[in-house]
């Protein structure tokens, strides 16, 4: 079993737009340990992530984060654990066009 600390997905999603971050390959499991979020804006925004087991369509028991708010040029940094099976899928939204999403976190194939 090899396992690979990597930068797992980043993400610069259009205003509205549920975009995926990150999808599990084949034959590998992960665990993303952290996500963090920049607001490159001076206005205060909101964001959202969704885990969507084997791309399920997002459904409200997918959400780990929803409109919550981040402030004018900041970040929020989430630390967790979150393991994820082959197909699952990691998705953000933005209310505006000018948040990054990073995702980090470990392959296990």
């Amino acid at each position: 079993m090899a396992i690979a600390y990597k930068v797992l997905g980043q993400s610069n999603p259009s205003a509205d737009t549920l975009t995926t971050a990150y999808t599990v390959p084949a034959s590998t499991e992960a665990v993303v340990s952290s996500i963090v979020v920049a607001n490159r804006s001076a206005t205060e925004t909101t964001f959202r992530i969704a885990v969507r087991p084997n791309g399920a369509t997002v459904s409200d028991e997918h959400y780990i984060a929803y409109n919550t708010a981040i402030a004018a040029n900041s970040l929020v940094a989430l630390t967790l654990g979150v393991t994820m099976d082959a197909s699952d899928v990691l998705s953000v939204y933005a209310d505006d066009a000018t948040l990054s999403f990073n995702v980090f976190g470990q392959e296990i194939s």
